[in-house]
């Protein structure tokens, strides 16, 4: 998923969803009954009709992220699927991204570069160099879900990941 929604936006966001699979060639008798439960699980069902210049920011976020769930790929390539977002709809988004991964328990890399998002969702952070990229530092984080956004252990990971990324720039 790229960092802006890509939404088509002659499509609806029932068809913007239908759209991963038909890319494919893959879209079946069955793929709208599940777009459209899907749509519903994820409170967008009074919106599938709806185009994406009639929907919020974060209802196109949670749409373009649908589509790329509904691809059904075991891999999921998110590149900051949330960055264009206001603080609170990124925060919002954030937790209901952590739900829809429960839920569909694939894959995903996140290329992100907000720290605390990264402490938020990942179950390890990889810290890059500068270009030519190599890896500087990486920070398992076998922890449960949800995760206090202020627990004292979020701040101390976010801290240790600051203090890598700076020191990245230096090697």
């Amino acid at each position: 998923m790229p960092q802006g929604d890509s939404l088509l936006p002659w499509r609806t966001a029932l068809g913007n969803v239908l759209a991963a699979r038909e890319a494919d060639g893959r879209l079946d008798a069955t793929a709208k009954k599940e777009a459209l439960a899907l749509l519903a699980d994820f409170g967008l069902a009074e919106f599938a009709k709806s185009f994406p210049s009639e929907l919020s920011g974060g209802m196109r976020q949670r749409v373009a992220l649908l589509r790329t769930f509904f691809t059904r790929r075991e891999l999921l390539l998110l590149d900051e699927p949330l960055g264009a977002l206001d603080a609170l709809t990124r925060a919002e988004l954030q937790e209901w991204l952590v739900m829809v991964w429960q839920r569909f328990r694939r894959t995903v890399i996140l290329v992100t570069h907000d720290v605390e998002e990264a402490v938020m969702l990942s179950d390890r952070i990889i810290v890059l160099t500068p270009r030519p990229a190599h890896v500087a530092a990486v920070f398992p984080l076998n922890l449960p879900r949800p995760r206090e956004r202020f627990a004292a252990w979020v701040q101390t990971m976010r801290a240790s990941v600051l203090q890598a990324l700076a020191s990245s720039k230096t090697q």
